[in-house]
């Protein structure tokens, strides 16, 4: 049978300041699986996962992810998972969330939480002196199914043990029943965590590899049975391998867990190569991990394989090759590295799309050769290495190329507005693609400062035509004096000119075709904008001119915590030719507070309903009377978050202009 495909779905809740120290995001990962022998199984696999993902985050909690908590949360759900589907048979809810606790002794806890729908018993309630059954006590739950109910039950080894393992593990259980819905929870401490900020930037690979080490943990076993890789073995582990190298956005981190899948399940050593990715001709393979059974072998195996790098001749393909254990002839003058012993090893290049992207060396100690089922089964392996590799390496393509555009289509910096204090928001949706909104503060001549928050339609490059479109337009008209009507007014003819120019290409493109369609036909240049002009006032406070294009209106803030809109609303950019925009002049006086938003803040979704229904962004912001500007856009920000579980699908940008 197929491995159960996960759905999950991680919830990450905005942090507050407890205690001196910044609390972490509050988070929970969630899936639900079929009632079938299968979910145990990918219970654990989404355990791990979660816990690996807060890993790699450098989630704070997460330093105190140890083996031994990995192991248990595993071993927890395992059992609840089992429990659920033997005696309930319904779909299964498991939710893992990640809990800190701030004060003089900050401390954190794994909460494990399995709920079953319509549950036709209580766990272990049938049989004899269970948990709830007359004499009994919950922690005195029996270890193994009663003889007369295991007709038709999963294998035992997948039965489960009770809850008593649970209660042995775990620091405090429960049961919660609701109508048709029983939820067995519980609760794991993280040790060896005492509340440090999150580790920096510089490692993120470091938190990577760890993040590997949970997800693909080293088989634990003295003694490995080749026979195991026959027809149901090899499928099953080439599946596994596939679903834990899957989505691993960096080559580093595909090579870690790759390495621990190799051994010691299929070999005593291994070590991987990947080929510079825009090396030429000579270019160095980089040594990128070598992992060794023995943890004492690996610095030795390093150093042998870094003074005679392995080289494979051009012709190699992707079958085995046997070459020589690094380790077997050390240099005269060099005594026998630790551990070294004869033994036989492999090699493998890693392709993927007929290029070679590095070699993957695998050893055996104290055999003469590797088995030819390993040999083959350590082949298909690598091919799926490739894969991996390869879409690692696109991924990370796209991604520098879309923060090289993402730098050049917005600000370096903003300008200050004097009598202002202005503080801005912006979280696009997709780290790996172009957003659709941008933003900008830039001074003109005559004392005058201008601002500027759009949303493009779409996203990715034909949203970062218009915005590399649309900006320096702006600047350039601005800056020729025009006013703020009238700018909107030629910026919505050139986009309208830029719009037919593309459809003429576009047109031709096809027609030199042989007019079959090259792309989705998409050429609309749809723009939202919110556009002003601000001069200072000899008496304090700003004079504020503003016009909204199709986009979210502007709302003032009074100090006494009224809130109405200080635009009126028009048509979008790009669509119509004959358009007067019309702009709306008020005075900031000091205290007021201008907010001017996207659409991904006014409609965000929870469920039905979009964050701006019955004016909520109007509700929200009433509330921050007296704020300054940065804290101001700091709980709209949260607000925006917390409104629903899921994290936001949109871009999300916001403008506050406070006067002083």
């Amino acid at each position: 049978m197929a491995p159960i495909p996960l759905q999950r779905d991680t919830v990450q809740r905005p942090g507050t300041t407890r205690a001196g120290y910044a609390h972490g995001p509050r988070l929970a990962s969630r899936t639900s699986l079929p009632g079938i022998p299968l979910a145990p199984s990918a219970a654990r696999r989404f355990v791990r996962a979660a816990l690996a993902e807060w890993t790699g985050l450098g989630v704070p909690a997460a330093v105190g992810f140890s083996d031994r908590l990995a192991d248990d949360a595993v071993t927890v759900t395992n059992e609840l998972v089992t429990n659920a589907v033997v005696h309930a048979g319904t779909t299964v809810d498991l939710v893992l969330r990640l809990e800190e606790e701030g004060g003089d002794e900050p401390s954190a806890a794994l909460v494990l939480e399995v709920t079953d729908h319509h549950p036709a018993r209580p766990v272990g309630a049938d049989e004899p002196g269970a948990a709830g059954a007359p004499g009994r006590t919950d922690t005195e739950l029996p270890t193994e199914p009663p003889a007369e109910s295991t007709a038709g039950l999963p294998d035992p080894a997948e039965y489960g043990r009770g809850l008593q393992l649970v209660a042995t593990l775990a620091e405090s259980w429960g049961i919660t029943y609701r109508t048709g819905l029983k939820t067995v929870w519980a609760r794991l401490p993280v040790d060896d965590w005492s509340g440090p900020p999150a580790p920096p930037d510089r490692d993120a690979l470091r938190r990577g590899l760890r993040a590997a080490e949970i997800l693909a943990p080293a088989a634990r076993r003295t003694e490995r049975d080749d026979a195991v890789w026959d027809s149901r073995g090899a499928p099953a582990f080439l599946a596994e391998a596939s679903d834990l190298l899957a989505g691993q956005l960096d080559e580093d981190l595909v090579a870690a867990i790759a390495g621990q899948l190799l051994v010691p399940r299929l070999a005593d050593w291994c070590a991987i190569w990947l080929e510079a990715e825009s090396g030429g001709p000579g270019a160095e393979p980089r040594l990128a991990r070598v992992w060794h059974s023995d943890e004492t072998g690996t610095e030795p195996l390093r150093t042998a394989l870094e003074r005679e790098p392995l080289r494979l001749p051009a012709d190699v393909g992707s079958g085995p090759v046997s070459v020589p254990v690094p380790w077997s002839a050390p240099p005269a003058d060099e005594a026998p590295q630790p551990g070294a012993r004869d033994g036989a090893a492999l090699a493998f290049r890693i392709t993927a799309g007929g290029r070679a992207l590095g070699t993957v060396l695998v050893g055996r100690e104290g055999v003469a050769q590797v088995p030819e089922a390993v040999a083959s089964l350590i082949e298909d392996f690598v091919r799926r290495l490739g894969l991996a590799v390869g879409a690692a390496r696109a991924y990370t393509r796209q991604a520098t190329i879309s923060r090289i555009l993402q730098r050049g289509l917005l600000p370096s910096k903003v300008a200050e507005i004097p009598g202002v204090t202005s503080a801005l928001v912006y979280e696009p949706s997709d780290d790996g693609v172009v957003g659709g909104d941008f933003y900008d503060i830039f001074p003109c001549p005559g004392d005058r400062w201008c601002f500027v928050l759009g949303d493009v339609q779409g996203s990715g490059p034909e949203a970062a035509v218009v915005t590399g479109l649309a900006r320096p337009w702006l600047r350039l008209l601005s800056r020729e004096g025009f006013g703020v009507g009238e700018v909107l007014d030629r910026l919505n003819r050139l986009l309208l000119d830029d719009a037919m120019e593309a459809a003429e290409a576009a047109a031709l493109m096809v027609a030199a075709a042989g007019g079959r369609q090259l792309h989705d036909g998409s050429q609309s240049r749809f723009l939202s904008l919110l556009y002003g002009e601000v001069v200072p006032l000899p008496g304090g406070g700003v004079r504020c001119t503003v016009v909204s294009a199709g986009h979210p209106l502007p709302l003032l803030l009074r100090p006494d915590g009224s809130v109405h809109p200080a635009a009126e609303p028009q048509v979008l950019l790009g669509v119509v030719e004959d358009v007067a925009y019309e702009s709306q002049t008020f005075a900031l006086e000091p205290g007021d507070t201008l907010l001017c938003v996207t659409d991904g803040v006014t409609e965000r979704r929870s469920g039905p309903l979009m964050f701006d229904d019955g004016d909520g962004l109007a509700r929200v912001l009433a509330g921050c009377a007296g704020l300054p500007a940065d804290a101001t856009a700091e709980r709209i920000r949260r607000a925006v978050h917390e409104f629903a579980e899921q994290p936001p699908d949109d871009d999300v940008a916001l403008l506050v202009l406070h006067a002083d």
